[in-house]
């Protein structure tokens, strides 16, 4: 009885013990594993139920006074600020149907025979996008890719209010294109600035991806002025916002917004094969597009007609063998190749040139070059001075129209 009543007591030592250091522990963690300003307890208020009293951390720049209690953060204040603004579009187009085209074959012909046509010539193609209102009168902002190929599209209110919507203009260059909807005192959005643009600012998309409407996302800017090369699409003009915000099908047309609910952004899923990258056109860009395709219903783009690189060591090599050239420097921005008959040629640049100064602004990457020429107008001389072969030396260019297809 003796050794069982003291082994009892042991056992009720440890356990007091164990009780002690365990509620020790739970308040080291609560004080120390979840820092007070740290991303976990953002992200822990941003799901925390309305029964917590502790108050949303606010975003830089952002309103405060914002609670948990009040089941609000800053995210869902910007929803409600911008939602009601965004739109879905679908839009129809017909395209040739490639099974109808095989058929055109002689030998295909003899047998189905000459006047059998087993399969439409066309096919009805239809697609979602998304878009957002830009004035109370109707006019909305949407991608090019969304709406290309067709007149009129179906516009769809968050409300649940349809509208038939006129096509007014499209700039495949910028992937920008606008509609237009007969009503009034529509929701809109509140424009922003991309210019001042911080990798990891907060970043809200709101679309209909995958058919899924009033969608929202939540990431960070990933970075800026990310080139068209880069990106992967060439065709386009656009130094692209990179997020980590998912855009899919879907998403295109949509907004960008920042903590506050401003649209610094026009979503664009250009990029099938991305994951967890997304991009945007920043919103400076694609409004004065906008504006343009409402007043003129087309845009023209300035046209220098190079192509160009920002150099390193290895990309110097790759481009000497691929291009067949002997560029010497290791870093800048080199011309890699001039178009036939473009203002470049004309003005006397050649390839293995390097970019100094355009305008007498120095230059370090394409991507300041581009935006140098997109912000000019066409038919305007830019002075550009090169290094050509330790010569620094200044060509006239007057810009020119970029082709378009």
């Amino acid at each position: 009885m003796i050794m069982k009543l003291s082994l009892s007591l042991k056992q009720l030592v440890i356990y007091l013990s164990l009780l002690t250091i365990g509620g020790g522990a739970g308040l080291f963690g609560s004080r120390y594993f979840v820092p007070q300003n740290s991303w976990f307890r953002e992200l822990r208020n941003v799901t925390a139920s309305s029964s917590s009293e502790n108050p949303v951390p606010s975003p830089v720049g952002g309103q405060t006074g914002t609670t948990i209690g009040d089941n609000m953060n800053f995210i869902a204040t910007a929803v409600q600020r911008t939602g009601p603004a965004v739109v879905r579009i679908n839009a129809t187009r017909k395209v040739a149907n490639p099974i109808s085209d095989a058929l055109k074959n002689p030998l295909l012909r003899r047998f189905f025979g000459e006047e059998e046509q087993p399969f439409p010539r066309e096919r009805i193609e239809r697609g979602t996008g998304s878009g957002f209102i830009l004035s109370e009168n109707g006019r909305i902002l949407t991608n090019a890719h969304v709406v290309a190929d067709t007149d009129t599209v179906l516009v769809t209110l968050k409300d649940g209010r349809t509208f038939d919507g006129t096509v007014v203009g499209v700039d495949s260059v910028t992937d920008v294109a606008v509609v237009k909807i007969s009503a009034s005192d529509l929701p809109t959005v509140k424009i922003g600035n991309s210019q001042n643009l911080i990798p990891g600012q907060w970043a809200i998309a709101i679309g209909n991806p995958l058919g899924l409407d009033n969608t929202v996302t939540i990431g960070i800017i990933s970075a800026t002025d990310r080139t068209s090369a880069q990106v992967g699409v060439p065709d386009k003009r656009v130094g692209f916002i990179q997020t980590d915000a998912a855009i899919n099908p879907g998403n295109s047309g949509g907004p960008l917004l920042n903590a506050q609910g401003d649209v610094i952004g026009v979503n664009t899923a250009i990029r099938a094969d991305a994951q967890g990258l997304g991009f945007a056109i920043p919103i400076e860009t694609a409004a004065r597009i906008a504006n343009e395709l409402f007043t003129k219903g087309r845009v023209q783009h300035p046209f220098l007609g190079i192509e160009m690189s920002d150099l390193s060591p290895a990309k110097k090599q790759q481009i000497n063998q691929d291009k067949n050239l002997n560029i010497k420097q290791n870093v800048g921005v080199a011309i890699t190749g001039v178009l036939e008959k473009s203002p470049a040629q004309r003005a006397g640049l050649l390839p293995e040139d390097m970019i100094q100064k355009v305008n007498g602004k120095p230059v370090k990457t394409s991507a300041q070059v581009q935006k140098l020429v997109e912000s000019s107008t066409v038919g305007k001389i830019l002075e550009i001075e090169v290094n050509r072969n330790g010569e620094f030396q200044t060509f006239q260019v007057q810009l020119g129209t970029y082709p378009q297809k």
